[in-house]
């Protein structure tokens, strides 16, 4: 049978740049695969799948209440929407046009107001809201953040994320202390991140994740925490999530995804470590080219090889050289937030040691001028 490859003349992939929208996100596991299969051949109530899966996940989280969004991105719209509208059908309705004066600031870290691939401002406008910015790009202090809040606050934002500036923040913590404070909700788009109860334990009450993610089941969000907030979010059915709605099969792929998550053991950072140590020494061995072992910026037990290029000696620049990598019949993909510093990073999540033999080879050629 002719491959998917060759049917639309694709080219294969080797992901060493980790869960990466741009790539496909992850790769689930046969068991996930075959619930969304089972999911496309029948038929259910949707609002009755919507709530019990909710309510399923919401007892193996040990939170008060969830519910499977299309992706984390939607989340975030459909959470600032939900502390907007709260149970007004007018709002719902008319989100964008209605007049009502009611709360819609959303109070967010400078430094948080990033591009994830898309801007979050544009995920807190499709919500109805308007993000009020604290502090300065590197560093928004509890001080900071409580100032900008006023009565036209509906809620405070914070994103968990690599894209984010790390240091001189404040903790999910800090900033659940000030919404009780205030008498505000505090949303937190954890998308990425591995421990799906840590910041409802510190105080959120909407906390948003990727179902593709760390979690690795199909394209889709979860957004669990606390009634009557995602209560709220799930009335957005009937407003703005109606363009971000999920299927059957995404919702009963991630729901199993989830429970295998709770239970399978992750590799561990020092693990990934190990795996990468031999691949760091045939690096090293390429002239003008340097590795070592660094860890995730954003503090996840994840293990990378970070990459030096030492452009005069190998007479191109960073830019060029991850085109070339991306050349032939398989492109190879790493994270390219440094590029512009003459360094890359290569994550191994999604990348066997054969694979990794792949790449080191390909770069070992590509110096040497072959």
């Amino acid at each position: 049978m002719t491959s998917l490859y060759d049917k639309y003349q694709l080219r294969q992939v080797i992901n060493a740049a980790g869960r990466m929208t741009i790539l496909g996100v992850s790769t689930p596991r046969p068991e996930v695969i075959e619930q969304v299969a089972t999911g496309l051949q029948h038929y259910f109530e949707m609002d009755d799948l919507v709530d019990k899966t909710g309510r399923y996940l919401a007892g193996l989280l040990g939170v008060e209440s969830a519910v499977i969004v299309s992706c984390a991105s939607a989340g975030i719209a459909q959470s600032v929407a939900a502390v907007i509208t709260q149970d007004d059908n007018d709002l719902l309705f008319n989100l964008h046009r209605s007049e009502k004066s009611v709360p819609r600031d959303i109070v967010i870290a400078k430094g948080h107001n990033v591009n994830f691939g898309a801007p979050v401002e544009t995920m807190v406008t499709l919500g109805g809201g308007r993000v009020v910015e604290a502090g300065f790009a590197n560093e928004c202090t509890p001080v900071q953040l409580a100032a900008k809040i006023t009565p036209q606050t509906a809620a405070i934002l914070y994103i968990k994320s690599h894209h984010a500036v790390q240091k001189s923040m404040l903790t999910v913590a800090q900033a659940a202390d000030i919404a009780r404070r205030h008498n505000l909700p505090l949303i937190v788009d954890a998308a990425a991140e591995e421990d799906l109860t840590f910041y409802y334990q510190q105080g959120a009450d909407l906390v948003i994740y990727s179902g593709a993610k760390a979690i690795e089941g199909p394209t889709s969000g979860l957004v669990l925490g606390r009634q009557p907030y995602v209560d709220w979010v799930k009335r957005q059915s009937h407003g703005i999530g109606r363009a971000m709605k999920i299927g059957k099969e995404g919702i009963l792929g991630l729901t199993l995804a989830i429970e295998q998550y709770l239970k399978v053991q992750k590799e561990t950072g020092a693990e990934m470590a190990a795996r990468l140590a031999p691949f760091i020494e045939k690096v090293n061995r390429i002239p003008g080219v340097s590795a070592k072992i660094v860890w995730d910026s954003a503090g996840r037990d994840i293990a990378r090889a970070e990459i030096t290029f030492d452009e005069p000696k190998i007479g191109k620049n960073t830019f060029e050289i991850l085109q070339q990598l991306r050349q032939g019949d398989t492109a190879i993909y790493f994270r390219e937030y440094k590029a512009n510093e003459g360094k890359i990073e290569a994550d191994i999540r999604s990348v066997t040691n054969k694979q990794l033999d792949i790449i080191a080879d390909k770069m070992g050629l590509l110096f040497s001028g072959d």
